[in-house]
């Protein structure tokens, strides 16, 4: 066995320690957006209008919520299909990681900035982060994808062949998605994007296996 060849075998990791450390990340991941909800402080007798007051707390925890589930989701599915995982797609899924616990981040910001104003400039700059932040997710996604594409050899025997070349265009389809939901948000009316970005996660919901997710409703 050739040093090159060596150094392949004992880079590779069996998917389970990938699965199991990313699993704990998306954890983590929900943990943090679960603390955005805290009990309000009110005057005597006003707990209930003060508790109304903060809806876009709750609104933005569901969000928060089944969009990570939803990363969850694809990421099994995606695994279940790779046979073992190597250097550049560790950093690849680190990637990934990354971009989902900075989920968080803008779910918050545009919790705040609804609950003072929906229409307002705040409103406005808390979607366009928004947009960026998960169409930068979908962007590493895209390159999860291509590079699994590139190394078929990483993949388990069976796999549906058009899995990862549907998974980039998915991907790329949510970039340009959320980017233009943001662009509406921010220069026509924030309620546009807000009315998009729950549509994606349903969409990578139902297509989580590929895209022939229509031939397996009909079975």
């Amino acid at each position: 066995m050739t040093a090159p060849d060596q150094r392949q075998r004992f880079s590779a990791l069996p998917t389970s320690r990938v699965e199991a450390f990313s699993d704990g990340v998306f954890a983590i991941a929900v943990t943090i957006i679960v603390l955005s909800l805290v009990d309000p402080r009110h005057e005597p007798g006003q707990l209930f209008p003060s508790l109304v007051a903060h809806w876009p707390d709750y609104v933005a925890y569901t969000a928060g919520f089944i969009y990570v589930g939803v990363i969850w989701l694809n990421h099994h599915q995606a695994f279940a299909r790779i046979r073992y995982a190597n250097r550049p797609l560790l950093a690849l899924n680190l990637g990934v990681l990354f971009t989902t616990s900075l989920i968080a981040f803008p779910t918050a910001v545009v919790s705040d900035a609804l609950r003072e104003d929906l229409t307002g400039a705040d409103a406005r700059t808390a979607i366009a982060l928004y947009a960026l932040i998960t169409a930068a997710m979908c962007a590493s996604w895209v390159l999860l994808y291509a590079y699994l594409i590139r190394r078929p050899d990483l993949l388990a025997d069976g796999v549906e062949p058009n899995y990862t070349r549907h998974g980039v265009w998915r991907s790329v389809a949510g970039i340009g998605l959320y980017l233009i939901a943001g662009l509406l948000g921010f220069f026509v009316y924030p309620l546009i994007a807000l009315v998009v970005f729950p549509i994606l996660p349903l969409f990578y919901f139902l297509t989580s296996e590929g895209l022939g997710f229509a031939d397996a409703l009909t079975d």
